[in-house]
């Protein structure tokens, strides 16, 4: 049987703090950086969107934070500019895969086609291209993961997940999921997706100003 990495689980279950036992049995994948500083690393997937990223890049500035953006290749082909502005703003990016592809329900081969061709387009505008990749939804299958590491990619995940784009919970909610299990070393997840406008206006700002009380720094994951 096919061993899959998953934190989405059946029925819309997901966890806000990933497990440390997630961590040990799939110990490939990064979840989160050393521990010994007060650092926390701050990362959105999904875009770039012209609704909803150049409102977190304004956030970004106005507190002096870098963080790291993974992008759908299908947004940046649709909206190069604001791509541009993330680059520009000297964010770090990472792939998303093309289509926002799920990694339980295509061909291996396909799937990494998918991220093959999110990395041309991310070329497009950053000849360097990126090292970082993260999986959509958390899915992927042992053999994808084996071949996005050989081709030198390094896998990202997440300690702590907002769940801004759940639209069941609450903003306030959404906040609490960060300040009740943001810890040193924590990369914390945001998305600059529609879906998630509502929560992520409210809970975004918020956040950093509590981290900033804590005298959290922000980190810019390697790349």
């Amino acid at each position: 049987m096919q061993l899959r990495l998953h934190l989405f689980l059946a029925m819309g279950f997901y966890w806000v703090k990933t497990r440390w036992f997630i961590k040990k049995f799939f110990g490939g994948f990064i979840w989160n950086v050393a521990r010994r500083e007060k650092t926390v690393y701050l990362t959105f997937d999904d875009g770039p969107i012209p609704q909803v990223t150049p409102w977190v890049l304004d956030v970004l500035k106005r507190h002096d934070i870098k963080a790291t953006f993974f992008c759908i290749g299908d947004n940046i082909e649709k909206h190069p500019e604001v791509f541009e502005q993330v680059i520009a703003a000297g964010h770090a990016v990472g792939n998303h895969t093309f289509n926002h592809v799920n990694g339980w329900v295509v061909d291996d081969e396909i799937y990494v086609k998918n991220a093959e061709l999110c990395q041309k387009s991310i070329e497009k505008h950053k000849p360097e291209g990126t090292r970082l990749f993260r999986p959509p939804y958390g899915k992927m299958s042992r053999k994808q993961a084996s071949a996005m590491r050989h081709k030198g990619f390094k896998l990202i995940m997440w300690d702590v997940l907002s769940a801004d784009f759940d639209q069941d919970i609450t903003p306030e909610k959404c906040l609490k999921n960060v300040i009740n299990n943001v810890e040193n070393g924590s990369i914390i997840i945001f998305h600059d997706s529609e879906k998630a406008r509502r929560n992520l206006q409210y809970a975004l700002p918020r956040a950093i100003e509590y981290l900033k009380r804590e005298r959290y720094r922000f980190g810019l994951l390697p790349y």
